[in-house]
């Protein structure tokens, strides 16, 4: 998340995101086919949140550093899973020691608005024929979840406390800058992935509790109440039906290879 300077937030309640954003990881899932993780790799698993997709390519005998901004998600990732390493970092500011075979990134990049400081530090630390497979939001991620929360602050007038605080890319734009910094893209995506959120009829609330407030990061407890709750109103008629809530996720995945 970002704060109210629009840097990236370091601060998260790790047990509600286990709790209530397991999805994440679950989705995570498909692009470990990509990685396909190989026995003795050194693997980097970029913005590693709680460690569960860490753990998942450690079980396939690599050789796992899990980093991420943090700490209370690696104190998580590293009380679940005290057999592997975790750090604690800014991917965007990280000087990795070593080279690695590969970089592995899920719903971590958008978060990271600097993202040419992002990309060289993912690109640093890979080896000669190392790779970067990933996954984040892409080009209009979000669109109507976006919309709504601007469009409630535009009915309280409080435009000024918007903050735009990812970067959503479209393939173009992100394949370009990895070739900027020695990368050769073998394959890029962007696709629409509606998401069904947890919680039930609270899903949306939950989702924009722990995410979509950073686009009102100085907002008082009390606006962020008010806001959230005409926002989840707003989203209702397109995005909720039959007890449960579809985010409007669009997903850039990639690989790329150092040359």
């Amino acid at each position: 998340m970002v704060d109210a300077n629009g840097k990236q937030k370091v601060h998260w309640n790790a047990d509600g995101y286990d709790e209530s954003m397991s999805f994440v990881s679950e989705y995570g899932e498909g692009i470990m086919k990509m990685l396909n993780p190989q026995r003795g790799e050194a693997i980097v698993d970029f913005g590693c949140g709680t460690g569960d997709l860490a753990a998942q390519i450690a079980a396939e005998g690599a050789k796992v550093n899990g980093i991420d901004i943090s700490p209370e998600m690696i104190e998580k990732a590293r009380n679940k899973y005290p057999h592997l390493s975790f750090h604690c970092t800014d991917g965007m500011r990280w000087v990795p020691e070593q080279t690695y075979d590969a970089v592995f990134s899920n719903a971590a990049l958008h978060w990271m608005k600097d993202e040419k400081a992002a990309v060289s530090s993912m690109t640093a630390a890979l080896r000669s024929g190392g790779r970067l497979i990933a996954e984040f939001g892409g080009h209009r991620n979000i669109e109507a979840i976006i919309s709504a929360v601007k469009e409630t602050l535009i009915n309280h007038n409080r435009e000024d406390a918007f903050l735009m605080p990812w970067y959503f890319p479209t393939i173009g734009q992100y394949s370009s800058l990895l070739e900027l910094f020695g990368m050769e893209v073998r394959s890029a995506q962007l696709f629409d992935r509606p998401t069904r959120l947890e919680n039930g009829e609270k899903g949306m609330q939950v989702w924009l509790e722990m995410f979509g407030s950073a686009m009102f990061p100085q907002a008082t407890v009390a606006e962020s109440e008010d806001w959230i709750a005409e926002a989840v109103e707003r989203l209702k008629e397109k995005q909720y039906a039959q007890g449960t809530w579809i985010a409007d996720y669009r997903r850039i995945r990639i690989s790329a290879i150092k040359l």
